[in-house]
């Protein structure tokens, strides 16, 4: 996963401004409890079953799967097909969240460099 972009030109906005992108950047963060982070993977599976169509071929499927980030590596979730809609939605919230939680810390980093940060 890459990094949220930073704005390069934090160093030569006015504080003013620095502190009114940031209440806006935490004013549109909105509802952290539909946030899934991690990745969607897509996956076929065979059954196993003798003279299956699917041992020939790419398998059934395809099968939606999550990998939650917090949980050991290659553990996937299964995500039924009427949900795949919403996990999508919340695995986008969770990289608009970061992004914003990242572009948030920078401004930080600069209003503190400044000796404005309150």
């Amino acid at each position: 996963m890459t990094p949220p972009k930073v704005p390069a030109d934090l160093g030569t906005t006015s504080t003013e401004d620095l502190l009114a992108r940031r209440r806006a950047l935490a004013d549109g963060i909105g509802d952290l409890q539909r946030l899934l982070a991690g990745v969607l993977v897509e996956q076929h599976r065979r059954c196993g079953k003798p003279g299956c169509s699917c041992a020939a071929g790419d398998g059934h499927g395809p099968y939606s799967y999550v990998s939650p980030r917090q949980i050991e590596r290659g553990r996937l979730r299964y995500v039924p097909a009427r949900l795949v809609a919403v996990v999508r939605h919340y695995l986008d919230r969770s990289g608009e969240v970061e992004a914003a939680l990242a572009e948030i810390s920078a401004i930080n980093v600069e209003l503190l460099a400044r000796r404005e940060l309150t």
